[in-house]
């Protein structure tokens, strides 16, 4: 490891330590020094990590109510997963499946429509002011028709997501295929390759690039719209669940909800990166530098 690597990490280790051991103790002293601790800090809203930390372990079925540990794949953990259907390990798989098969669909088509029109000046001409309508309603704003038409199964939320990441994905992509060099097509073409094969050899490969500047954003934005769906209603996921802590007044239960998204949306834009570094290993380093 580098030096630069390991005085990095360390600034980062510092930086969460200390904002953690703040936000721990900061409001013992808001009476003292209310300039310096805000009132966001209120356990009442954002809790403490160590109580945090102590519902994952209750949520995760990891520790009894009593404080009693119990492992995975012993009768308590099974015990303590079977009393509800929606438990913390069950409500990240489902968030986390639907967010993937949302993705997944948002840029294939995404992709397929921005490479559709980015090719072709007709149907770009006819299409796009419609594309571009759509795009300015908050498909946000769109979730409640979905719930309404898909109903509260995970069918919704892949469908949310799915209008979250087409967009986004479309637009770079039509960008990507409008912007390749004219003069590696003409010499393609010089050399008796068809339109597929210009495609498939020139066109995609350049619009690569542009693809996956956006699935980083992508992928975060697909998890947004999960989200949303299990906010409006939902059998299952992160989303009931932090729906449910917020009715009980669980500041607590909403806060380790909140961490876990965070670590599965980085967990995902890790993944997303990794692919895009070994898809575009044929182009220089400096250009992959993301």
């Amino acid at each position: 490891m580098s030096r630069r690597r390991a005085t990095t990490l360390l600034w980062q280790l510092a930086i969460g330590v200390g904002f953690l051991v703040y936000w721990q103790y900061a409001w013992d002293l808001h009476d003292k020094v209310p300039w310096l601790v805000p009132e966001l800090f209120d356990p009442y809203f954002v809790s403490k990590p160590s109580d945090i930390f102590a519902q994952f372990l209750h949520l995760g079925c990891l520790q009894t109510v009593k404080g009693e540990w119990t492992l995975p794949g012993s009768a308590g953990f099974a015990a303590c997963m079977s009393k509800s259907e929606n438990n913390l390990w069950a409500a990240t798989y489902f968030t986390l499946v639907n967010t993937l098969w949302g993705f997944a669909w948002g840029v294939s088509i995404g992709f397929a429509l921005g490479l559709l029109l980015g090719r072709s000046d007709r149907l770009s001409e006819i299409f796009y002011p419609y594309i571009t309508a759509f795009n300015s309603v908050p498909r946000i704003a769109l979730a409640p028709i979905i719930i309404l038409a898909f109903g509260i199964g995970d069918a919704s939320k892949i469908v949310t997501a799915l209008l979250v990441v087409v967009f986004l994905v479309f637009f770079n992509t039509f960008e990507g295929a409008r912007s390749v060099d004219r003069d590696h097509i003409n010499a393609a073409r010089l050399l008796g390759a068809s339109e597929w094969q210009v495609t498939r050899t020139v066109i995609m490969p350049s619009t690569m690039a542009w693809l996956f500047a956006s699935l980083t954003p992508a992928v975060s934005f697909a998890l947004i719209g999960v989200i949303v769906g299990e906010f409006i209603g939902a059998e299952h996921g992160i989303g009931r669940m932090i729906i449910e802590a917020e009715a009980r007044g669980e500041a607590s239960g909403m806060m380790v909800a909140v961490f876990v998204l965070a670590t599965v949306g980085t967990i995902l834009s890790a993944g997303v990166l990794k692919l895009q570094r070994w898809l575009l290993r044929w182009r220089p380093a400096e250009q992959r530098q993301t």
